[in-house]
């Protein structure tokens, strides 16, 4: 993995992360506050998940263990 795919996949997280919370409220207008929660689980679990892989790659990189490259190397 290079650092623009390692920022692309921060984008994408935090965007699951926020994209769950539209999901909650929006469906929380229409239906139950326990459907709602049901349908935003899913998709916060994968963004949180998503967020906590990148702190240890990040994390991983910064010790030298597992090296992200760099793309102008």
């Amino acid at each position: 993995m290079d650092r623009s795919g390692f920022v692309k996949l921060a984008v994408i997280a935090l965007g699951l992360v926020v994209l769950s919370f539209f999901v909650r409220g929006i469906s929380r207008i229409v239906l139950s506050v326990e459907t709602a929660e049901l349908l935003q689980a899913p998709i916060a679990v994968v963004g949180f998940v998503l967020l906590v892989y990148l702190f240890v790659r990040a994390t991983l990189d910064y010790v030298g263990l597992w090296e992200i490259e760099n793309p102008d190397a």
